[in-house]
């Protein structure tokens, strides 16, 4: 978290004009499933829809990477996800996807180890082919030739879907980041990503 406040407060959901109630609606009628939060609309969600419009089009979007029809397995998609949070510095993001990324199969050590980066002894070659490109992404906006190499294991397909999704999620992040988003209640923020002065 970069900052202590939002600099673009979450809308009270009981005072939505109607182009916020609509773009929102997808959200209110699922969230209980959508966000898992207990049906709670996340502060995400309630920042964006200041900006209706962009919140439609983000939402489907957002529904592709977060979807079956993106080709990558839940869980490498969760691990992806979880390191473009770390590496963007964005205590939201990373907060959120970790709990996400445990309902998909990554485990307690390996969301610590995601902080650590490919390096870590932990990860199969699989998994430190998929950080390095998230990090080549991240911290260079291309893949490597030895990066894209070490996916040798994934059809063209899902090396689209990776590159796709380091790039939804490097934006959510920037979005986080810049507008202050804060946690949801109940939780808890990963002490390495607290940058708050």
């Amino acid at each position: 978290m970069r900052l202590s406040a939002p600099r673009i407060q979450p809308v009270d959901v009981d005072s939505l004009d109607a182009d916020q109630r609509e773009a929102l609606s997808p959200i209110s009628a699922a969230a209980r499933d959508v966000t898992r939060s207990g049906g709670h609309i996340l502060n995400i969600f309630r920042t964006l829809v200041h900006a209706p419009n962009a919140l439609t089009a983000f939402l489907a979007w957002g529904g592709y990477i977060l979807s079956r029809r993106n080709s990558l397995s839940e869980r490498d998609r969760e691990l992806v996800i979880l390191r473009v949070g770390y590496n963007c510095r964005s205590g939201y993001e990373f907060t959120q996807h970790s709990r996400i990324g445990l309902d998909a199969g990554l485990t307690e050590a390996e969301v610590a180890a995601i902080k650590a980066g490919p390096d870590d002894p932990s990860w199969n070659e699989q998994d430190r082919a998929m950080l390095r490109a998230t990090d080549d992404l991240t911290r260079d906006f291309h893949v490597s030739d030895a990066s894209w190499a070490a996916l040798s294991f994934f059809d063209d397909r899902q090396k689209m879907d990776l590159v796709m999704t380091v790039g939804q999620y490097t934006q959510v992040s920037m979005m986080l980041n810049s507008f202050g988003v804060q946690l949801d209640p109940g939780q808890t923020l990963d002490p390495a990503l607290d940058a708050r002065g």
